[in-house]
Formats: structure tokens, C-alpha cells, sequence
């Protein structure tokens, strides 16, 4: 007899904590990269970073209720956003040996996130 799939996805505090850590890099370096071009920019950047993934996920994906509930691959798609804009903006701010600590642990966090990414695509 098959086993069914659980209501949500595992996500396991050791799992969500690296990449809460992502995203916090995300939210500083971000605006700290788009700040000498206009504040603005910046202001715009975390706003986007923190306000789309709070507003729109999947349902089950993580322990938070979402308002706006999009299916697996937007979902998907807006928890890369944070990694890739930690790591492109540590390149551009901060010394090129940080910068490779940051993407050292984007990588392990997606990484760490393909199991719980495969059960989100297959609901």
C-alpha cells in the first residue's frame, strides 16, 4: 500500500534556517548594492524581496499562511529570487572572499531545499 503525501512539506528548522539566513543577505546586500544608484532602487528592492514571497506561495510550502496562493513553480521561482540577488549583490559590495561565502551558502541552501522543492511539484 503507497503512503500518502503529507499536507505539507518537510522544513525542518535546520533546513529554513539557511535559507532565512539567505534572504536576510538578500534584504542588506541588495540595497546596499542599488543604494548608490538611487535610494529608491533600494527601498524597491527589499520591498520586492520581502513583499512577494510573503504575499504569494504555495499552500503547505512553509509553516506561514500565504494571502495569494500560486502554484509550485511561481513559488519556486520567487524563493530563487532571494539567493540570486544575495549573491550578485555581495559580488558587487562586499570583498570578493564574503562574496563567496554567500554564495557558498545559497548554494547549500537550495541544495537543502530540493527535497522539499520536488514535493511542492508534485502537488
Amino acid at each position: 500500500m503507497e503512503a500518502s503525501a503529507p499536507a505539507a512539506a518537510a522544513d525542518p528548522l535546520s533546513v529554513s534556517a539557511l535559507r532565512f539566513l539567505v534572504e536576510i543577505i538578500a534584504w542588506v546586500a541588495a540595497p546596499w548594492a542599488l543604494a548608490t544608484s538611487s535610494i529608491w532602487l533600494a527601498v524597491l528592492a527589499d520591498v520586492l524581496l520581502i513583499g512577494l514571497p510573503t504575499v504569494f506561495g504555495m499552500p503547505g510550502a512553509k509553516k506561514q499562511k500565504t494571502p495569494i496562493s500560486v502554484s509550485a513553480r511561481p513559488a519556486i521561482a520567487l524563493e530563487l529570487l532571494q539567493p540570486v540577488a544575495a549573491c550578485v549583490a555581495a559580488f558587487t559590495v562586499w570583498p570578493s572572499i564574503v562574496a563567496s561565502l554567500v554564495v557558498a551558502a545559497a548554494l547549500a541552501a537550495c541544495v537543502l531545499q530540493l527535497r522539499r522543492w520536488r514535493w511542492m511539484l508534485a502537488q
